[in-house]
C-alpha cells in the first residue's frame, strides 16, 4: 500500500497503480443530507462521476475494477438490507452482467449491503470482464481488509 485516503471517519490504503477519493455530494435541496461516497479504481477517475459509476465505467478496459463503497443514512440501520455486519468480502459468484447499475458489454457488477460499526453502506464493484475476475477479486478483497471504519 502506498496511499492512504481518510475522509469523513473512513480510511483505506490503496495499492501502487489504483486511485480513489473520498467524498460528500454538494446538498442541492436545503433539508438533504448527504453521506460519504469512495471511489476507487485501478485506473485514472475523471473528476466527473456519478455515485454509483456514471462517467467512470464506459471508460473501463477488460483489466479494470471499479469500487463504490456509498454511506445511507442513520434511518437505514437496522433495516432488513442492511442486517450483514462488518465489511464484505466479494466472490465470483456475486458478480453477473444483470448486477450492474449501467450495463455495458462484458462488464460484470456486484452490490452488498452491511453496516458497518453502525454506518449503513452498499458495497458496489464493477469488473471489465470475466476473464480478470480472479484477479480483480484478489485485489478488491486486499482493499477491503484495509478500510477502517469510525463508529
Amino acid at each position: 500500500m502506498t496511499t492512504t485516503l481518510a475522509a469523513h471517519g473512513l480510511a483505506i490504503g490503496l495499492p501502487t497503480g489504483w486511485e480513489g477519493r473520498i467524498q460528500r455530494r454538494a446538498v442541492s435541496v436545503a433539508a438533504e443530507q448527504t453521506h460519504a461516497v469512495v471511489h476507487l479504481a485501478n485506473f485514472a477517475l475523471p473528476e466527473e462521476r456519478d455515485d454509483f459509476g456514471g462517467g467512470v465505467t464506459p471508460l473501463m478496459r477488460s483489466a479494470d475494477v471499479f469500487v463504490v463503497l456509498f454511506e445511507y443514512g442513520p434511518d437505514a440501520v437496522g433495516k432488513p438490507l442492511f442486517a450483514t455486519q462488518g465489511i464484505p468480502r466479494v466472490t465470483a459468484d456475486m458478480f453477473g452482467s444483470k448486477r450492474l447499475q449501467r450495463p455495458l458489454p462484458g462488464q460484470l457488477g456486484c452490490q452488498r449491503f452491511f453496516t458497518a460499526h453502525g454506518r449503513p453502506f452498499c458495497l458496489y464493484v464493477v469488473a471489465g470482464s470475466r476473464a480478470y475476475l480472479p484477479r480483480i477479486l484478489a485485489e478488491v478483497n486486499g482493499v477491503l481488509t484495509d478500510l477502517d471504519v469510525a463508529p
